[in-house]
């Protein structure tokens, strides 16, 4: 979904950022990436593809997610179940919790922490 990389993703900079787009209305924007969040409602069936999660799901989540969390009372209040549903059930998953590890705040002094971890 190519899609997503474009406009989706420049309307959600413009909505998330307003302040490095002062000319550019970012509730206009929030409509723009909207009308990629409908599309993927009417595509999402547990997943893009099928039950099992692709890379393409692990593309678009992040944005998802991110559009989401700019303003998430609103994103919960829209009739996208669907598509609220996807990133949660990724994020209660045992691969978000390997990917996703807390690391404490490395402070100068702490020994080092390199990557990748073992998982």
């Amino acid at each position: 979904m190519s899609e997503c990389d474009g406009a989706f993703k420049q309307a959600l900079d413009r909505y998330e950022y307003p302040n490095r787009y002062p000319e550019i209305d970012p509730i206009e924007n929030r409509k723009i990436a909207s009308q990629f969040i409908c599309r993927l409602e009417d595509r999402l069936n547990g997943n893009l593809y099928d039950h099992r999660p692709k890379l393409a799901d692990m593309a678009i989540l992040p944005f998802v997610r991110q559009f989401a969390h700019v303003d998430l009372d609103w994103f919960t209040a829209q009739p996208w179940d669907k598509t609220k549903f996807w990133p949660q059930q990724f994020k209660e998953s045992e691969r978000f919790s390997l990917i996703m590890g807390k690391y404490e705040k490395w402070e100068n002094g702490n020994a080092p922490i390199y990557f990748p971890t073992e998982l």
